[in-house]
């Protein structure tokens, strides 16, 4: 199987879409009320340490994925083992985007319509997308960040007249409980979410690996932080934790009546381009590993197979938007910490060890 190389740059746009990816449209840290800005700063220092954790383990191992990275470790049978848990979370992942996105789509733009055929008409593109490759995922990530960074940007500045500081205070009101709880629902969705690019991330220098992970955890973590301190300024905590799509909504409050119509879908189209690459980073994370699994030449030929298994998933998951919504604040972060933090930490552990022993006895030979 041929090797996909990407910049650095390139790298650091595919994670910060990534985690800005369905988190724009679903908001973040709701547990926490007004308090959740103070939540996400706290999200994004928890996340720093596990995010190294994930990028030392590709450094240790250059021009490795995960699959091999852990046979390498564990042996084949317990390393294949571990591999399918990492696979089964990505896919799984996978279809839980590209449900967020089914659902926003439905509720903002095409209410008659059934579902499916929003979640099939994003699935489409995510084949092509993924047939084509990490390289050129990577090259349209980087020009659509910028597209979209100034998106956020001119929206948050034509929001600033609808700001009130009185939205926001009392500061801790409820004490650290609620925010801690938000932190860690925010550290759990978007920002850990990244373990995924363990999979297929023998694309970048593995000497880059911390810059790439580090730098798109920030840029990814100041937007979202930006996003949703805004839509607190504007909104306030009953209607901030009440709107199912904060962001969507405050878009309809700026005051260009002329301009406004335009705005919301260009808004949309942004929106949807992050859920593009989410959504393509998961199943390609899925067919990779699958393909190292199985030791098979080329991934592309499971793109297909693996995309109506997603959407199959995906469509039957939830009975109700509420229901995604609990799922996603309330139980998704139980569930992803073993994938997210438990499992990664001790693969670090054993392969410190698996490394230090090597290299003792390289030096045992050696002054032989």
């Amino acid at each position: 199987m041929n090797r996909e190389v990407i910049s650095n740059k390139q790298g650091i746009a595919l994670i910060t879409l990534f985690i800005m990816g369905s988190s724009l449209i679903l908001g973040t840290g709701t547990s926490a009320g007004r308090d959740a800005w103070i939540a996400e700063i706290i999200a994004i220092l928890f996340a720093v340490p596990i995010v190294c954790v994930y990028a030392r383990i590709l450094y240790l191992f250059p021009q490795k994925d995960l699959v091999e990275i852990v046979e390498i470790i564990f042996g084949k049978f317990i390393g294949k083992i571990i591999a399918l848990l990492f696979i089964w979370f990505s896919f799984h992942l996978g279809a839980l985007v590209l449900r967020n996105f089914g659902e926003f789509i439905t509720n903002v733009s095409l209410p008659e319509t059934p579902i499916i055929i929003s979640m099939l008409f994003m699935i489409i593109v995510c084949i092509w997308g993924v047939k084509e490759g990490i390289e050129v995922l990577g090259r349209w990530s980087n020009l659509n960040l910028m597209i979209l960074f100034i998106l956020i940007t001119v929206t948050i500045i034509l929001l600033v007249p609808n700001m009130k500081i009185d939205n926001i205070l009392p500061i801790l009101s409820r004490g650290f409980k609620p925010v801690f709880k938000g932190a860690f629902s925010v550290f759990s969705f978007p920002f850990a979410e990244t373990v995924v690019f363990l999979l297929f991330f023998s694309s970048v220098d593995n000497k880059s690996s911390y810059k790439i992970y580090l730098t798109g955890l920030i840029l990814g973590g100041i937007i979202i932080f930006a996003t949703s301190f805004s839509e607190l300024l504007v909104f306030g905590e009953k209607e901030y934790v009440s709107f199912l799509f904060p962001s969507y909504k405050a878009v309809g409050r700026i005051k260009i009546s002329d301009f406004i119509q335009s705005l919301e879908i260009i808004v949309s189209i942004s929106f949807l381009a992050g859920g593009f690459i989410k959504i393509s980073m998961c199943l390609l994370a899925s067919c990779k590993g699958i393909t190292k699994l199985f030791g098979f030449n080329d991934y592309r030929f499971i793109v297909v197979p693996m995309s109506l298994l997603m959407i199959n998933l995906s469509y039957l998951i939830y009975d109700s938007t509420n229901e995604m919504f609990k799922w996603a604040f309330e139980i998704y972060g139980f569930y992803a910490l073993p994938f997210q933090v438990i499992l990664p930490i001790f693969i670090l552990i054993c392969a410190e060890f698996k490394k230090r022993k090597k290299d003792y006895i390289i030096n045992i030979n050696r002054t032989k």
